[in-house]
């Protein structure tokens, strides 16, 4: 606590890709039971998927006939890419945070685990891109480019 403020410190990466998640995360009761232990995107097909986290690919292949990649940490967690179109990195391969590692098909799963191999909510780490909007001229002159859009991460600070 820092002068009657609560320091919360809070981690925030840039998402795969910049839709919104349609299906969220269902922790599961048990190692075997059912759940959804990632975020599912609906992005249009062929969007690039880009890395949340840098690190090694540990996996990059087919399971049950769907292109999945995983991105090992140094940490020993591990972050998935799966439903995938194409991927553009094979297992080795190093990987930096905001590369492309593959390119979507019309659903991407996206899920992490923690060095002990339990799957985390990713929704509360991830931010989003937010833009600045922009009036358009209806003279037919040309409309000036907007600033880069900033991604919005949860509050780091909170009052308490």
């Amino acid at each position: 606590m820092i002068g009657g403020l609560v320091i919360a410190i809070t981690v925030c990466f840039a998402p795969p890709v910049d839709v919104p998640i349609a299906i969220g995360f269902a922790r599961p009761e048990c190692e075997y039971c059912p759940g959804h232990r990632g975020v599912e995107y609906h992005p249009p097909a062929g969007v690039p998927v880009h890395a949340v986290i840098g690190g090694v690919v540990s996996f990059a292949g087919r399971v049950a006939g769907t292109l999945y990649g995983v991105v090992a940490q140094a940490d020993g967690s591990r972050t998935t890419y799966g439903m995938l179109l194409t991927r553009t990195v094979g297992t080795g391969d190093g990987v930096a945070a905001g590369q492309v590692v593959g390119f979507s098909s019309a659903r991407l799963y996206f899920g992490m685990r923690d060095p002990d191999d339990m799957p985390i909510d990713p929704t509360g780490l991830l931010g989003r891109w937010v833009g600045r909007p922009r009036l358009i001229p209806v003279d037919g002159t040309r409309a000036r480019r907007g600033p880069p859009p900033t991604l919005t991460c949860p509050a780091a600070v909170s009052d308490r």
